[in-house]
């Protein structure tokens, strides 16, 4: 099962395609930060976001489309923003037509670390201890859209890939 998983952010967004074969580890297709300058209107931010997602899904053609919910942020500030590129790229997985698999922080940090209260540090050390990741730098976000992407493999259950 291929799937695309998104860590949802409005100046940066980490983006994976990860897939799991029959009886095979999970693999790392691909991962990347989108990035959107400040100097971008804000609907161009969005669109940029849109774009390089839909670039993603019909180069990877997934099956499945992972995305961390949004905890209660309390700033603001950046809590519209960041619901407004989720719903952007929720849009581009509708479009699609692929299924959408929602996961709580909650839920991705007791799926890659076993403990529900790990910190970015943690998820990030399990994260490459359950996946071989080319070694290349890679920002947070990237990380944490690779710990969605395993946590969709762990939790859907498809016949074809136990």
């Amino acid at each position: 099962m291929r799937i695309i998983a998104i860590d949802p952010g409005y100046e940066r967004l980490g983006i994976a395609v990860v897939e799991k074969l029959p009886r095979q580890k999970e693999m790392l297709l691909y991962s990347t930060c989108i990035r959107t300058p400040k100097t971008l209107p804000h609907s161009a931010r969005l669109l940029k976001i849109a774009d390089e997602v839909r670039k993603v899904i019909d180069e990877f053609e997934p099956e499945g489309f992972a995305i961390e919910t949004l905890f209660l942020m309390s700033n603001q500030k950046t809590v519209m923003p960041v619901s407004e590129a989720r719903g952007a790229v929720l849009v581009e997985a509708a479009r699609a037509g692929l299924p959408v698999y929602e996961y709580t922080p909650l839920q991705i940090k007791i799926a890659v670390t076993g403990y529900g209260r790990s910190d970015k540090k943690q998820v990030t050390e399990m994260v490459k201890k359950l996946i071989a990741i080319p070694s290349l730098k890679r920002l947070d976000d990237e990380y944490d859209a690779i710990a969605v992407g395993l946590t969709c493999l762990a939790s859907v259950r498809d016949n074809r890939y136990q």
